[in-house]
């Protein structure tokens, strides 16, 4: 079943336009994020954490989410749980506007139908979202990384806000400057996309084939978003944390980052310096923020098209 088709009593099948999916879709992820940016700054952290340093030789301000959560707090407020959040929300209606557009025109295409195509779908659309999306998730990234001296991990880049931020990037390193970073957010977000799309239509059909509750329920989108969430995180993690570190490495005057030359590298970099472990930093965070963020977008999203409809 396409994840933009729903299932009528009568058999005929209704579709909403992919303008709509664009608005609806944006719309669930950025509320969805106000209730996750805290656990992606606690994610950020930890992914950050012991950066190209063998496991046991470096300080670790950070020890797992709990702990995290409170030391965020400590070092910066109450407040700090929620740093980076205007570029985070920027971050979610930029790509993800883009991203259920281009699934919904392929829906809308009939391309969805064919073998592997929800998957196809969900990869592309994601790639063409987080290439729009790459300076919010760039500025989200560097903003959430900043903190104190003595509790701070990875590159600080001292911005004041985002618009601060996009200002001295662009400043210092021109246009292209906010496109650092993009080659590690494109599979990041291609493998999410095409895991959190395919499956969640995957996982709802199957809930509504068992009739185990009403078709028409939010229970059902409910159900479907779990299942879809442990399928994302587990693809996601590994590009998440490359990711991470491509965004936040500091630059040379040229603008090439002084870490890692890209994607490729930063994976054997990373594997070599700090073990294959390493690719999941931050995991326990992972899957409490996308766990509930691809929960609570898909249930949103599902119901505003119901609504929509």
């Amino acid at each position: 079943m396409p994840l933009t088709r729903a299932q009528p009593a009568a058999g005929a099948e209704e579709t909403v336009a992919p303008t709509v999916d664009l608005v609806l879709g944006a719309s669930a992820c950025c509320l969805a994020c106000v209730f996750t940016n805290p656990l992606e700054v606690v994610k950020t952290r930890l992914q950050l954490q012991g950066e190209l340093q063998a496991p046991g030789t470096y300080p670790q301000p950070y020890r797992g989410f709990v702990a995290s959560v409170a030391a965020v707090a400590r070092a910066d407020g109450l407040c700090g749980l929620q740093k980076g959040l205007a570029a985070s929300l920027l971050y979610q209606g930029l790509m993800n506007s883009v991203r259920f557009y281009c699934y919904g025109l392929a829906c809308q295409a009939g391309l969805t139908q064919q073998p592997g195509g929800t998957v196809v779908a969900g990869a592309v659309a994601g790639a063409l979202g987080a290439f729009v999306g790459s300076p919010a998730y760039l500025i989200k990234t560097q903003l959430q990384a900043q903190t104190v001296a003595e509790m701070a991990v990875g590159h600080q880049h001292h911005h004041q806000s985002v618009l601060g931020a996009m200002e001295t990037i662009w400043r210092q390193q021109g246009l292209a400057g906010l496109w650092r970073g993009v080659g590690g957010a494109v599979p990041r977000v291609m493998v999410g996309s095409a895991a959190q799309l395919a499956t969640f239509a995957s996982a709802k059909a199957w809930v509504q084939e068992r009739q185990w509750l009403p078709e028409d329920s939010w229970l059902v989108a409910l159900a479907g978003g779990m299942i879809s969430s442990v399928a994302v995180v587990a693809v996601m993690t590994p590009f998440d944390v490359v990711s991470t570190r491509l965004y936040n490495q500091p630059v040379d005057g040229a603008g090439r980052g002084q870490l890692y030359a890209g994607l490729a590298d930063c994976l054997v970099k990373i594997w070599r310096q700090e073990g294959p472990l390493a690719l999941y930093k931050g995991l326990g965070p992972a899957y409490l923020r996308l766990g509930p963020h691809t929960i609570l977008s898909m249930l949103f999203w599902d119901e505003l098209r119901k609504l929509a409809r």
